[in-house]
């Protein structure tokens, strides 16, 4: 694999797998924790959650997702 370059998609073969990274719940990162093809209608996707690994899990838009407001901090 040349630098800068992500393998291809098992799946659809045209599609490059990129990492996504998260955080966790005390918001620490945790990186590369899927892999997801760049072809939205292809949809391949690895996850890892709890240590198990996870294949084809339905994508979702972070459209419908709503944060909750940060609280100020006052002492």
């Amino acid at each position: 694999m040349e630098t800068g370059s992500f393998p291809k998609c098992q799946k659809c073969g045209k599609g490059d797998l990129v990492p996504l990274s998260d955080f966790g719940s005390q918001g620490a990162p945790i990186h590369y924790k899927a892999w997801v093809c760049t072809r939205p209608d292809c949809g391949y996707n690895v996850k890892i959650r709890n240590g198990e690994i996870y294949l084809n899990e339905p994508v979702l838009s972070g459209e419908l997702h709503t944060r909750t407001p940060r609280r100020e901090y006052t002492p």
